[in-house]
């Protein structure tokens, strides 16, 4: 990672992140990694591992695992890099990346990320948050999956 950071320094690429879970990709994160280019010149994702999405949303999730989920967000035209994190927040990879913008979608608690908001103001970079879109989480859509399984086929 750090080699990728400063290549990209060098050519003076203005780098934006962001990170999640990205378990069960939909409308929602598609829409947010979007958003989120548009920001800078390069997107880094920042993955939550499968251990980390344990500690974070229960022994159940994630669904899809970590290599997974990083190949799908590789795929998609926005994404520049993902770099898969173990922690529960990804402040080690934020100092080491320091984005001029790190962006929030949807899920984000003031409480939550006031770490993360003072730690990229300190080398002058920007924190942008993006609004929740009505209705797309990937908890929402595990829960219709179930609503709507017929558990006498199983």
């Amino acid at each position: 990672m750090e080699k990728v950071v400063k290549k990209l320094r060098i050519e003076s690429k203005k780098i934006v992140t962001t990170n999640g879970s990205f378990d069960i990709l939909h409308y929602a994160h598609v829409n947010l990694l979007e958003k989120a280019k548009k920001e800078g010149d390069i997107l880094i994702v920042l993955l939550n591992s499968d251990s980390s999405i344990k500690r974070n949303k229960g022994e159940k999730r994630p669904i899809i695992p970590q290599e997974e989920r990083a190949k799908m967000l590789e795929s998609l035209k926005c994404v520049d890099y993902v770099f898969i994190f173990d922690e529960d927040k990804p402040l080690n990879y934020l100092t080491k990346i320091k984005p001029d913008v790190h962006v929030k979608g949807g899920s984000y608690l003031p409480d939550r990320i006031k770490e993360e908001k003072e730690l990229i103001e300190s080398w002058g970079g920007k924190l942008k948050m993006f609004e929740l879109e009505d209705g797309f989480s990937t908890t929402n859509l595990i829960q219709k999956i179930v609503d709507r399984i017929d558990l006498k086929i199983f």
